[in-house]
């Protein structure tokens, strides 16, 4: 990629895998505008990495809300005319249960509608947006950030780690977000841009809860490197780490 500073959007920046991930891009000289729902909860999170010298820049962006896909967008074109990396970390899981539980008589139509507004459909909603500034980008790279729990085939495989792990709505979500995943990037394949899918890992986040193997500084490192990729570099995969993950 070139030299010149990037500029890098991550949404549901301002704590867990987005806030590190925040911190990483900054760390590799990328000016990163650190997405929250709450502008103030942002600022407060953006505020101990300006603090370390690193650029970084809360904005609001709830990304269940179509205008502030406007807003964001118009601000980007505005301050910087071009958008380099787009990081969709935001996401739910409203259906959750223990390890091994298998929800799908369970949840509600409700909560899986719920999950694949924010996880899915908010996600196409903003990418779309932001293409144009994308486009603009010398090598724009999209990251979905997606799920283990997102592979057919490991669900449909016995004896898969995640096997007896059957969230549905979160679950399916991720899967739609891994074909969103495909087919974008079969769209750009003609032009800089690359798009992935990152399974972060089983992370101790609010979601991944203190029980998982993982902190969030290693769970951030499969975005950092899938934003930063070389013109070389793979686009529409699915990847933990430098691992291709089945789909």
């Amino acid at each position: 990629m070139s030299t010149t500073k990037k500029i890098a959007l991550v949404t549901g920046g301002n704590k867990g895998l987005g806030l590190e991930t925040s911190r990483q891009l900054a760390a590799e000289g990328v000016t990163v505008l650190l997405g929250a729902r709450d502008l103030a909860k942002g600022e407060a999170s953006a505020a101990p990495l300006k603090a370390e010298g690193l650029h970084v820049r809360a904005v609001k962006i709830d990304v269940d809300d179509r205008a502030d896909h406007t807003a964001i967008a118009a601000f980007i074109e505005k301050e910087f005319g071009v958008l380099d990396i787009l990081v969709n970390n935001a996401g739910i899981m409203v259906d959750g249960g223990a390890l091994g539980t298998n929800t799908t008589l369970t949840v509600s139509e409700e909560n899986t509608r719920k999950t694949f507004d924010t996880n899915f459909f908010a996600v196409v909603a903003l990418t779309d947006a932001l293409l144009p500034l994308l486009r603009k980008s010398e090598a724009g790279r999209i990251v979905n950030l997606s799920s283990i729990l997102g592979s057919l085939t490991l669900h449909a495989t016995k004896g898969s780690p995640i096997y007896e792990a059957k969230t549905f709505a979160y679950d399916t979500s991720k899967v739609a977000l891994n074909s969103y995943t495909i087919h974008l990037a079969h769209a750009l394949k003609d032009t800089k841009i690359k798009v992935n899918s990152a399974h972060p890992g089983w992370v101790k986040t609010d979601m991944g809860t203190d029980a998982a193997p993982m902190n969030v500084v290693d769970g951030s490192k499969t975005s950092v490197w899938l934003a930063t990729l070389p013109e070389d570099g793979p686009t529409g995969g699915f990847f933990h780490m430098h691992d291709t993950l089945p789909w």
